[in-house]
Formats: C-alpha cells, structure tokens, sequence
C-alpha cells in the first residue's frame, strides 16, 4: 500500500512504495486555511500542560524538592554534567533524576551507581515519541520518585533546541547546557531557549584552543536575547565550573524561592 501526499490545495494522491518521493519543502500558505483551528487545538494542548504543570510543582514544592528543567541540543554534554554533579553534591544532597529520552535507557544507565534515585521516561512508550518532555510526561515520572527522600530534582529534558522551552513541567528553574562547539549564532536562531532559561552552563571549553568559535560573539549574542541568564563556563570532561554549576543548583535552599 501506499503513502498518502496531500497538497495544500486540498488534492492528494497516492505514492506507490517503491516510487521516488520528492522533497517536501512545506505548506507556503501560512496556514492560511487551518490557522484558527491549529491555533485553538494548541491552545488547549498548552492550557492543559499547565494545568498539570501547576499540580506538579505543588507536589514538589509539598515534599520540599528544588526542581530544575536541565535542557541541551543533543551531544552538548548533559549527561556527562549529571555525572560530575553527582559526584559533587552526593555527599551535601538527596538527589534524584528524571530522565528523558525518545528511547533507549542509555543516558540513563550511565548515572546508575551515582547515588540518585533514576527515573526513565520514554516517550516512544506511550506518549507519541515526542521530542521534548511536558508536563504530563513529567508527572509519570514522578510516580516512581520517592519524594520525601529527595532535596534536588533534576529533570534531564530530551535533547533538542526548540520545544522543551515551552513546555512548563513543573519545574523551579530553567537551565541549559551549550556546547561551545554549536558556534556563536544559536541564541539568534533558537531564541525561545535562550529566553527561557535562567542559566547557561557553557560546556566543553577545554575544547576553545581548537575550534573556530568567538565566545564573545557567543555572549554578545545570548545578551541580545537573555541580558539576565547567568552563565557559566564549564569542562564536564574535566570538571572545571562544575563547583559553580553546584553552587546555582543548591543556592536558593527552599523551593520556588
């Protein structure tokens, strides 16, 4: 059977399996026949998200959890900062992760045996294998922390640059970890991250002497969208500016303070 190409006219015909598909570069048109009903559909999706949002910090909140929404593009160093964070704060708090990933339970795995309580969610099991984690999601997770034994939660947000800054989880703070290897420009090409966070933890610096990038520019740039997000340069390899990332992630003491 085949796959269904529908044209923004209305007219649709059928590809055969085996037929050359061409590219598919959009619907021109602005949504100019489906805009209102779109927009309605994600305004509830949105309001809803909320809504289990607000329930979500509550609880938090309720058992004295400082929640941080941790996001990235994929490959910018999360995982790897979660490990070094462990190390460092093991002894002085109760952490716990929820991890989030389209599939697999490799990022996961590799904070086994750190002293966190792990929580694993997929969102190809159930949730349509979105790339980003909302409320919903979040809340499903939550049912496997133990709550009362944790001071930090850290939710390690799928790897990806444009929706999970806008999806409220419930969350006390936003944070993101860029990789000086993504280069200066994606502030301006990915505003609604960089908007949205309250730190940047600016990763892989040990790399600098080899690469291209001016982190001025960076900087310059990321001022232009978020003049009031801290930064702070860090090597998750070797563990540079990882104390202050620590620092940040203990510093308020209560939730939503």
């Amino acid at each position: 059977m085949g796959r269904v190409h529908r044209h923004a006219d209305g007219t649709s015909h059928e590809h055969d399996d085996g037929e050359v598909h061409h590219r598919d570069v959009g619907d021109h048109s602005g949504y100019v026949e489906s805009g209102a009903n779109r927009i309605a559909v994600l305004e509830r999706i949105l309001d809803e998200n909320d809504r289990v949002a607000a329930a979500n910090r509550q609880a938090l909140r309720a058992h004295g959890v400082r929640t941080i929404n941790l996001m990235s593009a994929p490959g910018a160093g999360k995982t790897t900062l979660l490990r070094r964070t462990l190390a460092t704060l093991g002894d002085r708090m109760r952490v716990g992760v929820l991890e989030g990933d389209i599939a697999t339970s490799l990022d996961a795995d590799q904070l086994d045996g750190l002293g966190a309580i792990v929580s694993l969610v997929n969102t190809s099991a159930g949730f349509g294998g979105e790339c980003h984690l909302d409320a919903v999601m979040v809340r499903s997770g939550l049912g496997r922390l133990p709550l009362d034994d944790l001071d930090l939660l850290v939710i390690e947000n799928v790897g990806n640059l444009v929706c999970p800054a806008e999806f409220d989880v419930g969350e006390d703070a936003k944070a993101m970890v860029y990789a000086v290897t993504e280069g200066e420009d994606k502030p301006l090409k990915y505003p609604v991250m960089f908007r949205a966070v309250d730190v940047v933890v600016i990763n892989k610096i040990d790399l600098l002497p080899h690469l291209d990038i001016d982190l001025d520019r960076f900087l310059e740039n990321l001022r232009a969208v978020n003049p009031e997000a801290r930064t702070i340069l860090a090597s998750a390899r070797t563990g540079q500016g990882v104390d202050e990332w620590c620092r940040w992630l203990a510093s308020t003491g209560k939730p939503g303070s």
